[in-house]
């Protein structure tokens, strides 16, 4: 059914890249705020700059994790430390949750100017999901996942969303850790090895191969099918509609 197992009762969606195209709105906030830094921490201290490389350092460093975490994992392959911060340090302070809070306060100027497009072919799937009566959860490290579901007019078909708000509030560990995927298969009433896996991101795959999950199905936006087969996942499409065709 739907190009899953048999065993599968329920389907846990990752947000960006998966369901909304809002992976490169992503992708270009952080660009434009590691640049930002990097460019004036070149001028205070002489370093080169080296600009963040959006494919390379955005999907080994950045994609799929929560932001203080994606912050932390660019910064240290860079060899540059920082103060943590607070979490609720204002966007110009030049620590952890500072450069987080500035990308965050880029995103959502974009969502904003620019709306939010849901992915065709996702849609349909979901609409597919729902229709065969399997349950349905969105599983995201964004703390602005319920904006972006009510943006791109999805919002109404699921039944649980596990965000950046519930991880921190629940203490999850974000991705590649599997906490979020589990908590929203409990929050389905369903054991892992009765949901699928739904991630565009290497360490979402990772994710749900950690929490033996029934199935893990691979999306790929951006040419890495070979590395989402590597990180874990079972099966690997371009876009979700390719599942339909296995109905």
């Amino acid at each position: 059914m739907l190009g899953l197992p048999d065993a599968v009762r329920g389907c846990l969606f990752d947000l960006d890249g998966v369901l909304t195209k809002t992976a490169k709105v992503h992708d270009a906030a952080w660009t434009e705020m590691f640049d930002d830094f990097l460019r004036e921490r070149s001028r205070r201290t002489g370093e080169r700059f080296v600009p963040f490389d959006p494919v390379r350092d955005y999907d080994e460093y950045i994609d799929g994790k929560p932001r203080a975490d994606g912050t932390r994992s660019f910064l240290a392959a860079r060899g540059i430390e920082l103060p943590e911060g607070q979490e609720d340090d204002p966007p110009d302070a030049v620590s952890v949750y500072g450069l987080g809070n500035r990308k965050n306060e880029i995103v959502l100027a974009k969502i904003r100017s620019d709306g939010v497009e849901a992915y065709a072919g996702s849609v349909r799937y979901v609409h597919a999901v729902r229709d065969a009566g399997l349950r349905r959860a969105v599983v995201s490290s964004s703390t602005n996942c319920r904006d972006v579901l009510a943006a791109a007019h999805i919002e109404d078909l699921f039944e649980a969303r596990i965000d950046g708000i519930v991880a921190e509030r629940d203490q999850l560990r974000g991705k590649p850790a599997p906490d979020t995927y589990l908590a929203g298969a409990r929050a389905l009433g369903l054991e892992p090895a009765a949901a699928a896996v739904f991630e565009d991101a290497l360490a979402g795959v990772e994710a749900g191969r950690a929490g033996n999950f029934g199935f893990v199905v691979g999306v790929d936006r951006v040419g890495q099918a070979a590395e989402l087969s590597q990180h874990g996942a079972d099966v690997v499409v371009r876009d979700l509609s390719e599942l339909l065709a296995h109905s």
